[in-house]
């Protein structure tokens, strides 16, 4: 490793002129009961908290550049690093990164070791006050510091890398296990970011010990000096449960390998460093950690993982906020009331999203008044259960709560529940003519401008529209499940769809904080498309042969879940009827599954038994061909993949999307796929397989 002055010099040579640097605004504090003068480090790139700060080479040199301050001021006794409101930083800029190259990776990977560290070595104490969201970098930059203390509502904390192909490069890999213990850090490393980017929050960082406190309020900051006072004059002692270093280390290792295997299949050579990384921290010092930290990170620098992975971080945090060909928001109206059609599950946590983003009065409506009683009992239920968390306060909880409500769905323009309601979503049963009848009843009752929308997640919008009198203001509007956590949400055109109403949607949309994504009106949209060809294909191949258990190894690194484990979670009956609408569509491509048939016959919800082998009563439904062809894994990926390329070509020559990067940003957000491969098209394109398919690359 270079020395701190020549790092200097060389981010200073490469420093884009674009970055938004996050500056290091240094204050003196004089800290209550003669503990001192504290040197508070805040961090701030000068935008509001849609901009979080990153550390690029300016924002190092600038942090560099105020704990140079702090140390050499002999006033100061302590330093502390918090950040602008409800964010510490968010980790490297990572477009810094990628436009410096392998050299570029290798600089600010020292020269971010180079510079933290003065926080834990550089003579004085120092707190990290973790104020809000700390990922990688940021969360880095409170693991150097010699003490922590979090806000409990800090809504993402974590070490995020492995999912963008990257390992954590500036002390994570060592300082974590050796502060909190291998196996915890197995949960925050590695296999949260394979949990499609899992994060945790304040409090639970101050539970595995990342934190040595916990404070909560708008005064946090000033609590959190406070106990810093405390600490320093020996009010308040720190201790630390000691990290074991035996068999407990040996185990954390062996479940990260296991969860490496699982879920990546081999795919991501970052996550596989990550465990090397975790492993030799047990005995690395400080100075090997973090040099072993340097060598991953440049070689990761160099693997086409990480190009995918760039890419897709690209969509999910540029694309995404710019829908393509969503119409000038100028045009949205507003929404101050919600309807619900239905009071079932669905419907339920969708009241739930609705309350908590919105904040707008909610009614569900169902047949009868227990039914949408039961619905809002589940609301207030789960608003509850956020209470109990600390997630909200009573006060919100209370105003929640008074927010919701339930009814039969009867009345007239005056006095029916949905009179007044802005937007109506309908939750009801899968089936066309009963979508028709219930858009039909609340046309009659409801606002010229009020927008119907429909969760249907297959079925035609023009067609259940055909018969309104107001056909314009019919959208699809497709929530995942489950709705809490999926961030997709597909916005569907019908033929007749106006802007105003499709502008709504989207508006709606970013209120709920869901990723949206325009789609033309066609048989199940986007993501359920791609799944159900998936699906089919697998199907085929199983029913001409191949066990189960090698088609559901064939993915690894592929999909999220192995296909018949996806099958058992999504329900047998929803994927049938998934296929049976894409077969009636496309019957020469895709594939109804006569053993699929008969499993959602006997009404069997999973291919699983409890002990994870194959349902004697489902083997038994399964096809026996008498000329069975049982394929290699290497060769049921490559036949479902080929499938999937078609798939995507047609859905881009249809105009179902605008570009190959909404079908990837889909797959990412909706399916669960993974960022090392760049959603779908790109992991089609490194394979070859788009160009043996289609002739062409999509990118």
């Amino acid at each position: 490793m270079s020395d701190l002055s020549t790092l200097l010099e060389k981010a200073a040579a490469l420093a884009p002129e674009a970055e938004v640097v996050t500056g290091a605004k240094l204050r003196k504090v004089t800290l209550p009961g003669g503990a001192g003068v504290l040197g508070l480090i805040t961090l701030d790139n000068g935008l509001d908290h849609t901009r979080p700060n990153t550390f690029g080479f300016g924002g190092l040199q600038a942090l560099n550049a105020a704990i140079d301050a702090a140390l050499a001021d002999d006033e100061v006794t302590a330093l502390g690093v918090t950040g602008k409101p409800f964010i510490l930083a968010a980790g490297a800029d990572l477009s810094g990164i990628a436009a410096g190259g392998a050299d570029g990776v290798r600089l600010i990977a020292e020269l971010g070791h180079a510079v933290f560290r003065r926080l834990g070595e550089g003579g004085k104490p120092s707190f990290g006050f973790i104020n809000g969201l700390a990922l990688g970098g940021g969360l880095e930059v409170g693991l150097h510091c010699t003490y922590r203390t979090v806000m409990d509502s800090a809504p993402a904390l974590g070490l995020p890398e492995v999912m963008l192909g990257l390992v954590p490069g500036w002390g994570g890999a060592w300082l974590l296990p050796n502060l909190i213990g291998a196996d915890r850090a197995v949960t925050v490393m590695i296999e949260n970011p394979l949990n499609n980017g899992k994060v945790i929050n304040g409090a639970q960082a101050y539970e595995l010990g990342i934190a040595d406190a916990v404070f909560s309020g708008a005064d946090y900051l000033e609590q959190s000096m406070l106990w810093a006072a405390d600490v320093l004059n020996g009010t308040v002692k720190v201790d630390r449960p000691e990290v074991d270093r035996g068999e407990a280390w040996d185990a954390a290792v062996a479940r990260a390998q296991g969860i490496v295997a699982a879920r990546t299949g081999g795919a991501s050579p970052a996550a596989a460093r990550a465990v090397e990384l975790l492993a030799a921290a047990r005995t690395a010092t400080r100075d090997e950690g973090f040099a072993a930290e340097d060598e991953a990170l440049q070689a990761m620098s160099q693997t086409p993982e990480l190009i995918a992975s760039l890419y897709a971080f690209d969509l999910v945090q540029k694309r995404a906020k710019r829908p393509a060909g969503a119409p000038d928001r100028a045009l949205a109206r507003p929404v101050t009331k919600v309807g619900i059609v239905g009071a079932g599950l669905m419907a339920s946590q969708m009241a739930l999203l609705f309350l908590r983003r919105l904040q707008v009065p909610v009614v569900l409506t169902d047949l009868d008044q227990e039914r949408a009683d039961k619905g809002v009992g589940y609301v207030h239920a789960e608003i509850d259960k956020l209470l109990a968390k600390g997630r909200i306060n009573q006060d919100k909880a209370n105003r929640f709560k008074a927010l919701v409500s339930g009814a039969v769905g009867e009345g007239d323009k005056d006095t029916h529940p949905f009179a007044d309601a802005d937007f109506v979503i309908e939750a009801v049963f899968e089936e066309m003519s009963v979508k028709k009848s219930v858009f039909a009843g609340v046309e009659k009752v409801v606002s010229p401008t009020c927008v119907l929308a429909t969760n249907t997640s297959s079925l035609s919008i023009t067609e259940m529209a055909a018969d309104l009198e107001h056909p314009e203001r019919v959208v699809g509007f497709h929530f995942f499940n489950p709705v809490a956590v999926m961030p997709l949400l597909e916005i569907v055109k019908g033929e007749q769809t106006d802007d105003a109403t499709l502008a709504t949607a989207f508006a709606t949309g970013k209120g709920l904080k869901k990723t949206t994504i325009l789609c033309k009106d066609s048989p199940s949209f986007i993501v359920n498309r791609l799944l159900g060809r998936f699906m089919g294909e697998v199907g085929r191949i199983v029913d001409a042969g191949t066990p189960i258990q090698v088609a559901d190894a064939s993915f690894g690194g592929v999909a999220p879940m192995p296909p018949f484990m996806l099958l058992s979670l999504v329900g047998p009956a929803i994927a049938l009827h998934n296929n049976e609408t894409l077969h009636r569509a496309f019957p020469e491509r895709f594939y109804v599954s006569p053993a699929l048939e008969r499993v959602v016959a006997a009404k069997k919800g999973s291919y699983y038994a409890p002990d994870l082998s194959i349902d004697p009563e489902v083997e038994a439904l399964l096809e026996k061909p008498e000329n069975p062809v049982v394929l290699s894994k290497e060769e049921v990926r490559e036949q479902v993949l080929s499938g999937l390329a078609e798939e995507a070509q047609l859905m881009l020559d249809e105009g179902v999307v605008a570009a190959p990067e909404d079908l990837d940003l889909a797959m990412i957000t909706g399916a669960g796929f993974s960022f090392w491969n760049g959603g779908l098209t790109m992991l089609l394109d490194a394979s070859g397989i788009a160009e043996k398919v289609n002739g062409k690359r999509f990118h």
